[in-house]
């Protein structure tokens, strides 16, 4: 294995057709490609050739958008068709109510995923409100990371009201709160945090249970203090992402190669750091 991927979209119609709805067109804009969809065993192959693990990404932002989830039950069928190339994360909608916490436990003790994804922007939720604290208990009981979308995002962008998605709860900052009132809950950073990205840096080498998850962006456009924590400092909480199917692992690890990284920080980024933190 050369790689875990921990932040991969189902290139499938489930999601493509599906939970991006209108905002699809938009989004293939934003990162200049288009996408063509995929068979779920056409994705595990595609990651099979690169010898690359797949952590699939649930999606339930259906109260915000009103469009269809993209279900914890599918995405664990995903990985029992493929458990050599697929590992899955969950997705509850906090807007929801108290019944997202059974869900979540549902996924995680039933399904056997493995984390948690949110996207506060989508979602429209602040990570450090209250309300949704019960969410980030029963991740801690579970014993499982949170993944958080951080910064600004290629959902919605360019089309009016940004696809109603307010990029203020994304601010790495409302993190922050999380990190030190559930200090054994072990938050996933999502994305370089464009504009925030010091903003993030000061969080994360703050906070030792918050990771930087280094998807959706090319590292040809990383900020120089990125570059220098993620090199440096962070080296043993950085974690290589691609956001597939928007960017290929080819196309990162071509770029993250123009900083020249030691073979050592190279294996933690890629694989090693991924591999401590999922318990793989």
């Amino acid at each position: 294995m050369k790689a875990i991927d921990l932040h991969v979209h189902l290139a499938t119609h489930e999601w493509l057709g599906g939970s991006l709805g209108s905002m699809r067109e938009a989004t293939e804009r934003h990162f200049r490609v288009q996408i063509p969809e995929r068979t779920i065993d056409e994705m595990a192959d595609e990651f099979r050739a690169d010898d690359v693990m797949a952590v699939l990404l649930a999606w339930d932002a259906e109260t915000a958008t009103g469009l269809p989830p993209v279900t914890n039950d599918y995405v664990a069928d995903c990985v029992r068709r493929h458990p050599d190339t697929f590992v899955g994360f969950a997705s509850v909608d906090p807007l929801k109510g108290p019944a997202v916490v059974d869900e979540l436990r549902r996924a995680v003790e039933d399904l056997g995923l493995r984390g948690l994804k949110l996207h506060p922007g989508c979602q429209r939720f602040a990570p450090n409100d209250k309300r949704y604290y019960p969410l980030y208990e029963a991740a801690v009981a579970l014993g499982i990371p949170a993944l958080f979308h951080t910064g600004t995002t290629g959902l919605g962008a360019g089309m009016p009201g940004g696809g109603g998605i307010k990029l203020g709860y994304c601010r790495p900052i409302l993190l922050d709160d999380v990190a030190a009132d559930f200090p054994d809950l072990q938050i996933i950073a999502a994305h370089p945090s464009w504009p925030w990205q010091d903003e993030m840096l000061a969080v994360a080498q703050h906070k030792t249970n918050v990771w930087l998850e280094l998807s959706g962006w090319s590292p040809r456009k990383w900020s120089p203090e990125l570059a220098k924590a993620v090199l440096g400092p962070m080296q043993d909480r950085a974690l290589y992402g691609s956001d597939y199917p928007f960017i290929s692992f080819g196309k990162w690890l071509d770029a993250f190669a123009t900083y020249d990284p030691s073979p050592e920080v190279q294996e933690k980024i890629l694989l090693g750091n991924a591999r401590r933190l999922l318990g793989l």
